[in-house]
């Protein structure tokens, strides 16, 4: 059997439900479909930032995903060790709160938010293989659901939005322009939390060369979460549930805000999760969310992306559907709009998930921000996107770090001035990168196989 609808998106997750709601609310007949069935869960971070109920917002989905988790009340913070980070967010777009939504109410809520808007969304169902038509442009996808029948659907345009191992990226022989293998590992747990617990304030600490962060989340629970050096994997895969024990036993704080938790779940556990962009569109194909773009999970920005740029996707595509020439082009003005926007966090999650102790000049610097809490605002405005990393870690203000690390009488020399040279390199590297990213992107989209994206 073969159906006919106009847009065709594989994964109804983040990415695939806001281009869905995108797409329907402007007219356009649109069939989602998923493997999994909904509620259900899905590894990932899930820590909210003001510009995340923002995209919620766009949607029509905040009131729902609200019912589900209450706000952390414009506080969120970074420790190192002997100094605290404690700010209030910025406002964005009139939201001044961040949250922690569990992906099995949140994953939900969006599905339902789809189908009011009109949206068709199938549960059990994988596709097979794309349908092409003579000139070799995507057309349809075939289709096999729970029960083993299979059916095919011809499309105008297909949207691959199924995460990081999509099956629609592979089928399109999508490449890689850009690519950082994942220096820390992830394990985390769900705790009840303890009823005098501070649940209104999300808090990572680095200590040695652990990362650590505990958010408060909907259910009444936190989410308890290591981000330890990939070369501690051996560990978790011998037993999960000791070293998840050990790395809170080296972490002070992160014991205390454990203290009185009753831990709900097992240990989750991810050990290679690479950032990349890919290329991510062609004829009649486009890919949203992780399949087209995914950064270390440090920064915990993933789904406020997979939101905004599924959205975006739609909203591009909708009018050009019934001309192939220009839904090329807005499919390319798309993906060119979203590497713009999302290259510079890209760049500093990759720098700040590198498996490193805290160097003298990021202690300095993390005691600069606690000093004041608007400098605390400033950092948390660049995980709300409000600031680029590069206009709050300036030139000027490295200078000023560097100066104070130097005459602080527990740090080395040696130590700050090495420091100081891997830093700039790396700052070279970057700037590098950036300059580059249009020509890397261009050689991805080419029929030669290129390795030039694999920095």
């Amino acid at each position: 059997m073969t159906e006919e609808t106009e847009v065709i998106i594989v994964g109804s997750r983040c990415a695939g439900s806001a281009a869905a709601i995108a797409l329907a609310r402007r007219g356009r007949a649109v069939v989602a479909v998923d493997s999994a069935a909904f509620p259900s869960d899905t590894l990932s971070t899930h820590l909210f930032f003001p510009h995340h109920w923002a995209e919620l917002e766009r949607l029509g989905a905040r009131e729902r995903v609200l019912d589900l988790a209450p706000p952390l009340h414009s506080h969120g913070g970074l420790g190192s060790p002997g100094v605290d980070v404690i700010g209030r967010y910025s406002p964005y777009e009139g939201l001044d709160h961040g949250s922690c939504v569990r992906r099995p109410g949140l994953d939900l809520a969006l599905v339902q938010t789809a189908r009011e808007a009109g949206a068709d969304v199938r549960e059990h169902t994988r596709v097979t293989s794309l349908l092409r038509d003579g000139a070799g442009r995507v057309s349809g996808v075939a289709l096999r659901n729970r029960q083993g029948e299979q059916t095919s659907i011809t499309a105008k345009l297909v949207i691959g939005a199924d995460g990081r191992r999509s099956t629609v990226a592979r089928l399109v022989e999508a490449r890689e322009h850009h690519r950082c293998e994942n220096r820390r590992m992830m394990a985390y747990a769900y705790y009840l939390d303890a009823p005098d617990a501070r649940r209104s304030l999300a808090m990572q600490w680095r200590e040695g060369d652990d990362l650590v962060t505990v958010f408060p989340c909907d259910g009444g629970q936190v989410v308890a979460l290591l981000m330890p050096p990939v070369g501690r994997a051996e560990e978790f895969r011998a037993d999960a549930e000791a070293a998840f024990a050990a790395a809170i036993d080296r972490v002070p704080a992160f014991a205390e805000r454990l203290t009185g938790c009753t831990r709900q779940s097992r240990v989750y556990t991810s050990v290679s999760h690479p950032s990349y962009f890919r290329h991510s569109h062609g004829p009649g194909w486009a890919l949203a969310g992780d399949a087209g773009h995914f950064k270390d999970p440090v920064t915990a920005q993933g789904i406020r992306d997979a939101l905004r740029f599924g959205r975006l996707l739609g909203e591009a595509a909708a009018p050009h559907l019934d001309d192939p020439a220009a839904l090329d082009a807005a499919l390319a003005g798309w993906e060119a709009d979203r590497d713009a926007q999302c290259l510079p966090m890209y760049q500093w999650a990759n720098g700040l998930g590198l498996a490193e102790t805290i160097s003298p000049i990021e202690y300095t610097a993390y005691r600069w921000f606690a000093d004041d809490p608007a400098r605390a605002t400033e950092l948390l405005d660049v995980f709300s996107r409000r600031r680029e990393p590069t206009r709050v870690f300036t030139p000027a203000r490295l200078l000023h770090w560097v100066a104070t690390a130097a005459r602080d009488p527990r740090v080395q020399n040696r130590e700050l001035w090495r420091t100081l040279r891997r830093d700039l390199g790396r700052e070279a590297a970057r700037a590098y990168q950036a300059a580059m990213f249009t020509r890397r992107r261009a050689a991805s989209a080419r029929d030669v196989p290129t390795c030039a994206g694999t920095s």
